[in-house]
């Protein structure tokens, strides 16, 4: 007999019935990165350029990206809230606290996305629109993202599920260049739009895939209970108790580098994917098609993850991104050398030195997620608590945040500039004839600005990773040391090794952890 809850059965729904996992599943529950890492290339990458296309000054291109993905990050911020606490009704109780949202929000996504791309060319029409459908990602995101705790309590198991998502998200970044380079050489006139269909299909069909093959945790009588006996605190008090965990993350040192690292070096990646169209047709002279066709090689990042991820564990983080850094520097300055020296044919050269990038590119994106685990950690020799989710939500809100202002900035130097782009729905031709009449002191500008806008977040990102010092070794102790504290130990028989590390670590003195 199946049980009740306030009179609604809900035990026997799929959504509540846990399967095997394996690899299988792991791409199951993965699918939905392929949007989730397709979208994040689609607005570094090809919403700048579709609204220039559109007739959109350069300055407000990026504002529309910039205004909507700060609005995401602050609304982001009570999602998690929200999904917690829907068992509560019917609706959560009938089609799961999480898996409602995922299935509402890809309902709302297939009706909404498309819009984005129609060919309108009004700056209110394309916030308002952008706007929404972050908002929709968001609700699809978070509360997918919990699924593996909802899922399973084993650790294995749980990295089969995240070691999906992480190559699900590599195709799906890889996929959205080729579409539309396919489209572009093709000559379509509409190419924006009929890519922004296929994507809609792709994404719609990866979200339901991971909708139909995950499930979450029962809500059983004793769970419910559970969750009832939480303390309820109104809407400000759960503000005011949000913000003053985030703020409090600042206090671990390895976290503020950590942070530091990875804003700036993500921001530096963005500023590159924003401005590589611009600098490709507008000062190289080449088309758009070759300029989707260089991120496209993105593909090359798969293989690149699976280096990395030997590398984490040989060489360290350190070593990752000190590689990772140099590699994206040495690209630029490569980049800037075929602009000087004017190469009669510089498509070979453009890929030999766009694949040097995408490697390093990848070993950036593979590193920080990768020594994200790591950090709670060290929060807990300090607070005695589990917090790995109040650090989880500090860096996507200013990935979010920091990402959004990349674009903005990139289009606002570029009207500095006197950069003005072709003028609206312009033919490929007619852009390449465009682009010759530019002259040399406007050309100059973008590429200075494509150059500095990316090397100095990067060179920023570099000098403070020279301090990280949270690694293998490093971590090892520590979670050592944090062993022997519970188990009873005494601090005042710390070791010196141990002493030493988590001070550094920390930023604080060994005397003030582990407080009573």
């Amino acid at each position: 007999m199946k049980q009740k809850l306030n009179n609604f059965d809900y035990l026997g729904s799929r959504i509540y019935k846990p399967r095997k996992i394996n690899v299988k599943r792991g791409i199951g529950f993965g699918m939905i990165d392929l949007m989730g890492g397709g979208w994040n290339s689609i607005v570094s990458g090809v919403i700048f350029t579709f609204l220039m296309f559109n007739g959109i000054e350069p300055a407000i291109a990026g504002a529309i990206t910039g205004i909507g993905r700060i609005v995401d990050a602050l609304f982001s911020l009570f999602i998690g809230d929200i999904t917690d606490n829907f068992y509560k009704t019917c609706l959560g109780r009938k089609f799961g606290r999480r898996h409602f949202f995922i299935l509402f929000g890809g309902i709302l996504f297939a009706f909404i996305y498309p819009l984005f791309w129609l060919p309108i060319g009004d700056f209110w029409f394309y916030l308002l629109v952008y706007i929404v459908i972050e908002i929709i990602i968001a609700f699809i995101l978070i509360p997918w993202e919990t699924l593996p705790t909802e899922m399973t309590k084993d650790y294995k198991l749980r990295t089969v599920l995240s070691g999906s998502r992480m190559f699900i998200s590599a195709t799906g970044t890889s996929l959205i260049f080729i579409i539309i380079s396919f489209l572009e050489n093709a000559h379509n006139p509409s190419v924006y739009l009929i890519a922004g269909i296929i994507w809609t299909i792709i994404f719609v069909v990866a979200i339901f895939i991971s909708w139909g093959t995950t499930w979450e945790t029962p809500l059983t009588k004793e769970l419910v209970a559970e969750l009832d006996a939480k303390p309820k605190l109104s809407f400000v008090q759960i503000m005011a108790v949000s913000i003053k965990d985030y703020f409090s993350t600042f206090r671990n040192k390895a976290f503020r580098k950590h942070l530091f690292v990875y804003i700036f070096s993500f921001t530096g990646k963005d500023f590159y994917a924003t401005m590589l169209p611009t600098f490709v047709v507008y000062t190289i002279g080449l088309n758009g098609g070759d300029a989707w066709t260089l991120l496209a090689l993105s593909v090359i990042g798969i293989p690149a993850t699976l280096m990395a991820a030997k590398l984490m564990i040989t060489r360290g983080p350190k070593f990752l991104f000190s590689l990772s850094f140099g590699l994206i520097i040495a690209s630029m300055l490569g980049y800037a050398s075929i602009y000087v020296t004017a190469l009669a044919n510089p498509m070979l050269a453009l890929i030999i030195v766009s694949l040097f990038y995408q490697v390093g590119r990848a070993i950036l994106e593979f590193t920080p997620w990768n020594v994200f685990p790591f950090i709670p950690d060290v929060d807990r020799i300090m607070t005695r608590e589990s917090r790995a989710g109040i650090y989880a939500a500090v860096m996507t809100f200013f990935r979010k945040s920091t990402g959004a202002v990349a674009t903005w900035i990139a289009g606002i130097l570029l009207n500095i500039s006197g950069f003005k782009p072709a003028p609206k729905n312009s033919s490929v031709e007619a852009i390449h004839n465009y682009a010759l009449t530019l002259p040399n002191a406007v050309t100059d500008k973008i590429v200075l600005i494509f150059f500095f806008g990316t090397v100095i977040l990067i060179i920023v990102a570099l000098v403070v990773s020279f301090s990280f010092r949270l690694n293998r070794h490093t971590h090892a102790v520590l979670v050592k040391e944090i062993d022997r504290l519970e188990a009873g130990g005494s601090k005042d028989d710390v070791s010196q090794e141990a002493k030493d590390i988590t001070e550094k670590l920390t930023g604080h003195p060994y005397a003030t952890l582990w407080k009573d």
